[in-house]
């Protein structure tokens, strides 16, 4: 099967089954006529509900509107009156579909259109009635069991290694966040920074095993080995990265340092020095945070050091319901209680806690810049929606970052009878943590 039909067959919309899903009776009439007073009381409503954001709605006639209380930077223009109708019966999931077929366009900066729309909603959610809440919700995400997770994870990260190519640094071919210790660093730089700084918060030596839970294309795992001269064991359950990833560690020289395998985080087998899992955990499902515990503590040598990187909540949240059901099936970004629940289950002592948010927001950037550049070979790849639908995301998902909806932590936790520590941080900030890309 080509890559443009698999993904025209992931992102084509599907009837939503949800209980929550607003039902509101669709007029038969065409594109070509005036709103009904009623339908302009209906996006007037959804602007109020939405904190009254600075966005004007644009209708099929062209007619225009807008809250008086608020001058509009942005323009939504609404192709058709069920269009209308899909986005006030469920906003949360219509948004996105919409944009990604055509049947809304933004006229302004999408990413500035998702900060604000972001900001406003989390304050006006407060005064929220339940049912509205409710309805927001995300109510049916999808399982992360072995056999769903290994589905979950060929839905996004086998859409071809040429598609993220395209837009990811063209060092290690990093798809999570980099560290971006100066602001204006190039994406390759601080993506290096970023593998240097976790390397260096697990105290790597030469010599010293290493075990990676979800190593993606391989790049931290060929940095170790390279820079510390450590072995690595590589898990992940994406042929389509393991391909890559094998193959640049020939090129590199780096095979006889480095296995990738391909099974499950749960198999992992053996002692280690370290453990680290970068980007894994928002995928792992809070269900299973209990087996990830003893997963790592039976991997980790007595004295060895753990460290997780992850997407994260300032509170127990589900991910918002277009990107779990388009883009990433069985997500879950962690609070930073229930992230701490894998060390209170492990019997972990935690060392260090960083909250990386503001570096993802510049690392998705560099990302949008790159993507926005390439569209057009995008869409010869897969097709225009497939296009859209990616570009929604990574603007959401900078927007999500930048109103602080979503924060990225990096955690450091060893054995609860480990002292073989340091005293202080020295170790991380010693000298410039960037090296030339």
């Amino acid at each position: 099967m080509s890559q443009s039909t698999r993904k025209a067959d992931t992102l084509q919309e599907q009837p939503s089954n949800r209980p929550h899903k607003l039902s509101i009776a669709v007029p038969e009439e065409g594109t070509d006529r005036k709103p009904h007073s009623y339908e302009r009381w209906l996006i007037a409503k959804l602007l109020r509900m939405a904190g009254n954001p600075p966005v004007r709605f644009q209708l099929w006639n062209d007619e225009i509107i807008e809250s008086d209380l608020i001058i509009a930077s942005f323009t939504l223009r609404l192709a058709d009156p069920k269009a209308l109708y899909q986005l006030v019966s469920n906003p949360n999931l219509a948004f996105g579909d919409l944009y990604s077929s055509g049947r809304l366009k933004v006229e302004g900066d999408l990413s500035d259109l998702m900060t604000a729309l972001y900001r406003t909603v989390h304050k006006a959610r407060e005064k929220w009635p339940k049912w509205l809440e409710a309805a927001w919700r995300n109510h049916n995400p999808r399982s992360t069991s072995v056999s769903d997770a290994r589905e979950n994870i060929h839905h996004h990260y086998d859409l071809g290694n040429e598609f993220y190519k395209l837009w990811l640094d063209h060092a290690e071919m990093q798809y999570t966040c980099a560290y971006y210790e100066s602001p204006d660093l190039s994406l390759e730089q601080a993506q290096l920074a970023k593998l240097e700084h976790v390397c260096r918060k697990l105290r790597l030596q030469p010599g010293q095993t290493v075990v990676e839970a979800g190593c993606g294309w391989g790049g931290l795992a060929r940095y170790m080995a390279r820079q510390y001269g450590v072995k690595v064991h590589a898990y992940n359950i994406s042929r389509e990265q393991l391909a890559f990833a094998r193959a640049e560690a020939e090129k590199q020289g780096l095979s006889h340092l480095i296995e990738y395998i391909e099974d499950d985080y749960r198999n992992i087998e053996g002692q280690y020095d370290a453990f680290v899992s970068i980007g894994m955990l928002e995928h792992v499902g809070k269900d299973h945070y209990g087996e990830m515990a003893r997963v790592i503590r039976r991997s980790l040598k007595p004295e060895g050091m753990a460290l997780l990187h992850s997407i994260g909540r300032n509170r127990p949240m589900l991910m918002n319901a277009w990107i779990e059901k388009r883009i990433f099936p069985g997500a879950y970004p962690p609070s930073i209680g229930e992230f701490m629940s894998i060390c209170e289950s492990g019997d972990f002592s935690v060392l260090d806690v960083e909250n990386l948010r503001l570096h993802y927001a510049a690392t998705l950037e560099h990302w949008m810049k790159r993507f926005e550049s390439v569209q057009d070979q995008v869409t010869e790849l897969y097709d225009a929606h497939f296009t859209r639908a990616w570009h929604m995301y990574l603007a959401g998902s900078t927007a999500a970052f930048r109103a602080g909806s979503l924060q990225l932590f990096q955690v450091v936790f060893t054995h609860g009878d480990n002292n073989n520590l340091l005293p202080t941080r020295k170790h991380l900030y010693s000298f410039p943590a960037a090296p030339e890309a």
